[in-house]
């Protein structure tokens, strides 16, 4: 799973609306991974769920992720 996590980087951090992709994993679950991502705008987040790549990284977990996926929109706060 983490090698298919850090594809998903690469690939990410290459779109041109990409400020930050990052990956973190869990000191206590080794199976438990976060996200830390920024965009330049809407569209091109929008632009990049629809990527080749994260259709593929979709379709690679599909078989291994157990349980269900978060995704928490925020603005800075400080």
């Amino acid at each position: 799973m983490k090698g298919y996590l850090q594809q998903l980087v690469a690939a990410s951090t290459q779109e041109a609306a990409c400020l930050q992709y990052e990956l973190y994993q869990s000191t206590e679950d080794e199976t438990q991974f976060i996200f830390h991502e920024t965009w330049a705008d809407q569209p091109g987040l929008d632009l990049h769920n629809g990527q080749p790549h994260l259709q593929t990284f979709k379709q690679q977990i599909a078989d291994i992720i157990d349980g269900t996926v978060t995704v928490y929109k925020t603005d800075r706060a400080a």
